[in-house]
């Protein structure tokens, strides 16, 4: 199983619990996650979870290396994301399946509303106070913004040549999970 942008492995280490008689490998775009996830992982008992450093969108694995890729926050800050959903679909073996789960704009009108609100102003100005840092907490949001609607991944994820892709919502439609199988 492979958790791209695995970041700090805290998606890697909750999956190899759940599943410790698989071999779970973590990749990212990002040495110092990377580090701070490898820190992690020899803290944590358990079988082995290697971590290496990959490229989304040009996966260092062979065609259908993994019986699932997953990702979870990733997707959105993708310069192409149907080629990054591509790679996914190609290093997964037939009959496996690609999850992914991201941030996405909420659909109700009024939680959509409040949820802007809280998003583009609320959570900039807290990391400018907490972290000094309100480019870090723009930068979200507007990655957000971009994003494409969970109807619109769906149609995406079967345009790359997933099958039976399917997706719900959670958190008041804030968080979108998709499933698709090879």
């Amino acid at each position: 199983m492979l958790d791209l942008a695995t970041g700090t492995a805290d998606l890697a280490l909750a999956l190899r619990a759940l599943a410790p008689e698989r071999l779970v490998l973590g990749a990212d775009f990002s040495e110092g996650m990377l580090r701070h996830g490898r820190a992690k992982v020899a803290a944590a008992a358990g079988p082995r979870l290697p971590l290496l450093a990959a490229d989304a969108l040009r996966l260092p694995f062979a065609d259908g290396a993994f019986a699932s890729v997953v990702s979870a926050f990733l997707l959105r800050n993708l310069e192409d994301l149907g080629h990054g959903l591509t790679e996914m679909r190609r290093v997964t073996r037939a009959g496996g399946r690609v999850v992914t789960l991201d941030i996405v704009e909420p659909s109700a009108p009024v939680w959509s509303a409040f949820f802007g609100l809280y998003f583009h102003r609320v959570v900039p100005a807290i990391g400018a106070l907490i972290a000094g840092d309100r480019q870090a907490y723009t930068y979200l949001p507007q990655s957000v913004a971009r994003f494409v609607t969970p109807e619109e991944l769906a149609r995406r994820m079967t345009a790359v040549g997933l099958r039976d892709v399917r997706y719900r919502t959670m958190g008041l439609g804030t968080v979108a999970l998709h499933i698709g199988i090879v």
